[in-house]
């Protein structure tokens, strides 16, 4: 298994900044993607942005411009930076990576970080 702690949420007024990061750990293995999801109370989680081992970077219709998507390859780390926040984007965000081991992939999920915005 590959663990996956994120860090960086937190409370900000709209208008604000926030990255959030998610760091992999585990034994060997190796990272197809990684990316961010969130959820908004009582609904499913949707796609916010990924990004593939080569660093080519998907995003949601709603993310386009105020989401970037990056990734550390040294550090195993994925990040997302949100800029103008807006309360509607106040939800748990969480972090998912498929990766590889003994030529198998698998999928895992960090335990969420909320992100609330105040107006």
């Amino acid at each position: 298994q590959v663990q996956l702690v994120e860090s960086g949420g937190g409370l900000v007024q709209a208008g604000g900044s926030l990255r959030l990061s998610c760091a992999a750990s585990g034994s060997t293995f190796s990272i197809h993607s990684m990316g961010w999801y969130r959820q908004f109370s009582g609904n499913p989680r949707e796609m916010v942005a990924s990004i593939s081992s080569g660093g080519s970077a998907n995003y949601a219709d709603f993310a386009r411009g105020r989401f970037t998507i990056s990734r550390d390859n040294a550090k195993n780390t994925v990040y997302l930076q949100i800029n103008s926040l807006k309360p509607e984007d106040t939800a748990v965000y969480y972090c998912n990576g498929i990766f590889g081991r003994d030529s198998r992939w698998f999928d895992s999920w960090g335990q969420g970080t909320q992100v609330t915005v105040s107006s």
